[in-house]
């Protein structure tokens, strides 16, 4: 089946059950699609942890949840070795982050140490225990949801640990149409549950390889590190985008343009991925104060409006 018709089919049924939301499904894709993670951050109840789990219910593949609270512990995701006694050696117990898709659910309610479990797991795609590196599935990707900083009970996630986040999104209130929807689906059952897999582990691995393969002209990315300029001069903003972020904004409108059908990038690629996945990369200067989400956002949609567009 060609490329095409596997992402149009995995679209199709996300959409099944997450009303409205056309966007946020196709940043959600992106980041599978770049084999990069995703973090979705709103307000409870709008559909974040929906979205994560249409996405693991529509691939065929292996599927984990973890509920992050304040007393979950580093060895609670990765596993831990343990003494069999009748074999009268270690034994390995993998723990969750061993799957396809992990969903870390409100990841911001446990401590920065729990969370930084994650880092090589995300970045390298393994984990190393008790001196061994043990390799995860392929393809593998977190899907993190958190609430605002502003909500009690929560943790600030370290900058390191949100760099390893290709895009993060808000899914936001549904128009009355959607949530209409929303209300008759509800009736009977929960949609979700009869969600199927509609590709496999495979097919996904064949769609990151024909996003890598998507045409960035040297103009797009001369564009993109003008971008990433802006923000390092902006005179409002303490860090600027890193050479880290510029690569995952190649990769993320690779993946985009792949999904618009197309197998090369335009510059609308770039304006409609610049913020999310470039806001949480950048401090914003009196770092702590007010909402730092709204702040940076704003200052990448000037620094798109100011820097030249290529013809």
């Amino acid at each position: 089946m060609p490329v095409s018709n596997l992402i149009r089919d995995l679209r199709t049924n996300i959409e099944k059950v997450v009303f409205g939301k056309t966007e946020a499904v196709r940043f959600a894709l992106t980041a599978l699609f770049a084999g990069e993670h995703l973090l979705l951050e709103d307000i409870p109840g709008v559909g974040k942890t929906l979205l994560a789990h249409a996405i693991a219910r529509s691939v065929s593949g292996s599927f984990h949840r973890v509920q992050f609270t304040p007393d979950l512990l580093p060895a609670d995701i990765t596993g831990s070795s343990y003494f069999d006694e009748k074999q009268r050696e270690f034994r390995f117990a993998p723990g969750p982050i061993f799957t396809n898709i992990l969903l870390a659910d409100e990841i911001n309610r446990t401590t920065p140490r729990t969370q930084s479990a994650m880092l090589e797991a995300m970045n390298e795609g393994q984990v190393s225990i008790d001196g061994k590196t043990m390799p995860l599935p392929k393809p593998f990707m977190v899907v993190a949801t958190e609430n605002p900083m502003e909500f009690e009970g929560t943790y600030p996630l370290p900058e390191s640990q949100l760099d390893r986040f290709l895009l993060r999104v808000s899914i936001g209130y549904p128009d009355r149409k959607a949530e209409m929807e929303v209300l008759h689906s509800h009736q009977l059952s929960r949609p979700i549950d009869s969600l199927g897999p509609v590709v496999d582990s495979e097919q996904i691995l064949r769609i990151q390889a024909a996003a890598a393969r998507v045409t960035v002209d040297e103009t797009i990315y001369r564009y993109v590190l003008d971008l990433a300029e802006a923000t390092r001069q902006h005179e409002s903003l303490f860090v600027g985008v890193s050479t880290r972020g510029v690569i995952a904004l190649s990769r993320a409108i690779r993946a985009y343009a792949l999904i618009e059908g197309r197998d090369f990038v335009v510059p609308d690629d770039v304006k409609t991925l610049a913020v999310p996945v470039l806001s949480h990369r950048v401090v914003p200067k009196g770092y702590g104060h007010g909402n730092i989400r709204q702040t940076v956002e704003s200052l990448i949609e000037q620094i798109i409006d100011t820097v030249p567009v290529p013809a």
